[in-house]
C-alpha cells in the first residue's frame, strides 16, 4: 500500500462513526431544505461551500422567514464562534500542513475536531495527509448525504418537523465518545453547569456564546483538577 493510500485507509477507519452520523444528518438537512421550498442544488452548494452543520439548519429557517443578510451574518458568528476557541488547540497539529492548511481550517467541524484530538494515528503515517483525508472524508459524507436527502425530498413529500434534532443527537454521541476516551468528569460538569447558568441568565439567542465563555472560564479555573483526574 502506497503512502497516500495508507493515510487514506487510516482516516477512513477513524471516520466511520462520523460517516454514520453525517450521512443521516446530511440527508436530514437536504430533506429539510427542499421541504422549505429550496431547489435541490441549493442545500448541496451550502454543504460544499459553507459546511457548517447547525448553521445550515438554522439558515434554512431564517431564509424561510426572509431574514436579512445582516441577521444571517450575526447568526453565523454566534453559532460558529466556538470554533475560534477550540481551533486554537490544533495550531500545533496544523503547523506543518503547508498548502493543506486553508482547507483544514475551513473543514474543521465539531466532529472532525473530536477525531483529531482523540484518535491517535500510527506514528509512521504522514500526519498532514492523514488530517487532510480525515477532513475531506467527513465533508464528503455530509455532502453526499445532503445530495441524497435533497433528491429524495424533491420526489417524496412528507412532514419533516423535528428532523433537525438529529444534529443534537450526534453531539450527544460525540460527548459520550469523548468521555470514553478521556474518562474525566470535570469538563462535562463544567459544560453542563455553564449551559444551565446561561439558560437561566440570558435570552436564547445569546445562550450559546454565554455558555462557551463560562465553560472556558471554568476550564481555566479547574485546569489543575482536570489534569489530576
Amino acid at each position: 500500500m502506497t503512502r497516500g493510500n495508507r493515510e487514506l485507509a487510516a482516516a477512513f477507519k477513524a471516520s466511520v462513526p462520523v460517516m454514520m452520523g453525517y450521512s443521516v444528518l446530511g440527508f436530514s438537512f437536504g430533506l429539510l431544505a427542499v421541504s422549505q421550498g429550496l431547489a435541490w442544488y441549493w442545500p448541496v452548494l451550502m454543504s460544499l461551500l459553507i459546511y457548517a452543520g447547525a448553521l445550515q439548519f438554522l439558515a434554512v429557517g431564517m431564509l424561510q422567514a426572509k431574514a436579512g443578510m445582516f441577521d444571517l451574518f450575526i447568526a453565523a458568528i454566534f453559532v460558529n464562534i466556538r470554533q475560534a476557541f477550540y481551533g486554537l488547540s490544533l495550531l500545533k497539529k496544523f503547523k506543518k500542513t503547508g498548502r493543506l492548511k486553508p482547507y483544514l481550517i475551513f473543514a474543521l467541524t465539531d466532529e472532525t475536531y473530536a477525531l483529531m484530538t482523540t484518535v491517535e494515528p500510527d506514528p509512521q503515517l504522514k500526519r498532514r495527509l492523514y488530517y487532510f483525508y480525515l477532513a475531506l472524508l467527513d465533508q464528503s459524507y455530509w455532502v453526499l448525504g445532503t445530495l441524497a436527502g435533497a433528491l429524495f425530498g424533491s420526489l417524496v413529500h412528507f412532514d419533516t418537523r423535528g428532523i433537525d434534532f438529529a444534529l443534537t443527537a450526534l453531539f450527544v454521541v460525540l460527548a459520550m465518545e469523548q468521555y470514553k476516551a478521556r474518562r474525566r468528569w470535570t469538563p462535562f460538569l463544567i459544560g453542563a453547569g455553564a449551559s444551565l447558568i446561561a439558560l437561566a441568565a440570558v435570552s436564547l439567542d445569546r445562550m450559546l456564546i454565554t455558555a462557551i465563555v463560562l465553560a472556558l472560564i471554568g476550564m481555566f479555573l479547574f485546569a489543575e483538577r482536570i489534569e489530576d483526574e
